[in-house]
């Protein structure tokens, strides 16, 4: 049974979760042979001033300013 765990920047869609979860669990059944309702997926929303890249917070990092900006205004 994959159990499967998704950090996403907050604002991702109702939508665009459930089209990540259905293609991952079908790459899950495709890939490693696991049945479909085995396949489990848990999306953690965080927030920008809570994870860093290449040690710049990503809320101060001007190259994902506008990723940042797009997804708080959803």
């Amino acid at each position: 049974m994959p159990n499967i765990t998704v950090e996403l920047l907050a604002g991702r869609s109702l939508e665009q979760r459930r089209a990540f979860a259905r293609a991952v669990t079908d790459s899950a059944v495709e890939i490693l042979g696991a049945r479909e309702q085995d396949v489990r997926m848990v999306f953690t929303e965080i927030t920008a001033d809570v994870v860093a890249n290449g040690g710049v917070l990503a809320s101060e990092d001007a190259s994902r300013a506008g990723v940042v900006a797009a997804l708080a205004k959803d």
